[in-house]
């Protein structure tokens, strides 16, 4: 699914040392000085304000930050002497990125209170607007959740095993057979053919899916499928937008987005073979035979198609079984003996002489 990007926001990180809060970018501590350390983590402030200066932008655009192997310092992507050793960065460490930071939030900022003299400040703040003392607002390690118990009932695991048995079991029952003999006590049988003609039927497809000959009837628009790029008739839809760490201090605002893209769905008429009558013979005695043939103008012969039922006596009583295999109904004379393969339903699913 293609990603717009809407924009770059600046993430902050904490200080270890003094707990102040500092903007993405910033490589050493507003409020002791001590350098970025290499395994700071970036976190989401409390507001994602777009970033509108170019050139910082720009800078947002680089992609992960190095850290230098001689030194630890932190350095763009585009540079290629450490800016603080001057040591080579071809092997310097990129910082970790693309990871998915989460919603962007442009809501109402809170307020959190100055630990210096308590005024409330928001809390995308850095300094405290009255006495001007850095906002050590770290925020706690969270404790490790602690395992609740699951809210599925007791009950549910053992009914689900309990469902699985069932499944198996009615799998064997149904796929297992037995043999039982029967003696054939009737038969009959029963054979037809269609009779088509060229005829005007009314279907519905896609326009461009019409066949050229059609006559192409009333149509209307509807959502045909979905795209990755824009068609001449579709409509772009986009998801909630959100941020992905790049590495360097910044998060790229960016939306899921899709295309669905519509098209003309029609009626349409065609001349096609149609059946318009059916021929057919039946009987119960031992010789089928086709029905007589006579075509009209225009007119032409479908596929035949025939069905054969025989009867069985058996000691569980009288069965039925039906096919379209001539061969067998031939063989199968009236007082013949021959063995059932009855399935869990009692029906036959197979049938072969008696030895």
């Amino acid at each position: 699914m293609p990603r717009e990007s809407l924009g770059f926001v600046r993430m902050v990180w904490y200080c270890p040392n003094c707990q102040s809060k500092n903007p993405g970018n910033f490589r050493f501590c507003r409020g002791c000085g001590a350098a970025q350390p290499v395994d700071v983590e970036f976190s989401k402030d409390d507001q994602d304000v777009l970033i509108t200066d170019a050139k910082e932008i720009e800078q947002a655009k680089l992609g992960a930050d190095v850290h230098c192997g001689y030194c630890g310092a932190r350095n763009p992507a585009n540079i290629k002497d450490c800016q603080a050793c001057g040591a080579d960065l071809a092997t310097a460490t990129p910082r970790a990125s693309g990871t998915v930071t989460g919603a962007l939030q442009t809501g109402p900022v809170p307020t959190a209170p100055c630990p210096a003299c308590g005024t409330a400040n928001p809390a995308t703040a850095l300094t405290c607007s009255k006495c001007g003392s850095s906002l050590k607002a770290a925020p706690k390690p969270a404790k490790p959740a602690e395992a609740k118990p699951s809210s599925l009932p007791k009950w549910l695991p053992i009914a689900i095993i309990g469902l699985v048995v069932l499944c198996v079991v009615m799998l064997v029952l149904l796929t297992r057979t037995t043999d039982l003999i029967g003696t054939v006590s009737n038969t009959s049988w029963q054979r037809s053919y269609p009779i088509l003609e060229i005829r005007p039927v009314v279907r519905q497809d896609w326009r461009d899916e019409i066949p050229q000959e059609a006559v192409i009837g009333t149509c209307e628009e509807r959502q045909a499928g979905i795209s990755d790029q824009p068609t001449a008739r579709s409509q772009k839809v986009c998801g909630t937008p959100y941020t992905v760490d790049k590495g360097n201090g910044y998060s790229e605002v960016v939306m899921d987005c899709h295309y669905v893209t519509y098209a003309d769905y029609c009626s349409y008429t065609i001349d096609q073979w149609t059946v318009v009558d059916t021929l057919t013979t039946s009987g119960t005695d031992r010789s089928p035979y086709w029905p007589e043939l006579t075509l009209g103008a225009g007119q032409r012969l479908g596929e035949g198609s025939e069905q054969y039922s025989i009867t069985f006596s058996t000691d569980d009583g009288v069965l039925e079984f039906t096919t379209s295999d001539s061969a067998l109904f031939n063989a199968a004379e009236p007082g013949s003996r021959w063995v059932l393969r009855i399935n869990a339903m009692g029906s036959i699913v197979d049938i072969e002489p008696a030895p």
